[in-house]
């Protein structure tokens, strides 16, 4: 059953579109919004504190699976069709079992 991972770089509302959607596909059973493991560096002394680069859109990580390698293929071509329309930029990992 492969497993999918995305990461999504936009808005909460963004996110939440794009979950929506995965739960509505048929065939995918889970989809969960994991959270990101990698310590961000917020340091609120820092000299770069509250520059516009702090300011860009989240990054939100999903993981969703797919019950076949035909249903991970849709997932993929629905999420970029909407992430496209959305104006967000999403990366796409895969796990399969072998």
């Amino acid at each position: 059953m492969p497993l999918l991972r995305l990461r999504v770089t936009g808005s909460e509302d963004d996110a939440r579109a794009i979950g929506n959607l995965l739960v509505s596909l048929d065939g995918i059973e889970h989809v969960e919004e994991v959270a990101d493991l990698m310590p961000r560096m917020d340091d609120s002394d820092s000299s770069s504190a509250g520059l516009p680069d702090d300011r860009g859109p989240g990054t939100h990580e999903i993981e969703i699976d797919a019950p076949n390698r035909a249903s991970a293929e849709k997932v993929r071509e629905a999420v970029e069709a909407l992430a496209f329309d959305l104006d967000v930029l999403v990366e796409f990992e895969s796990e399969e079992e072998r």
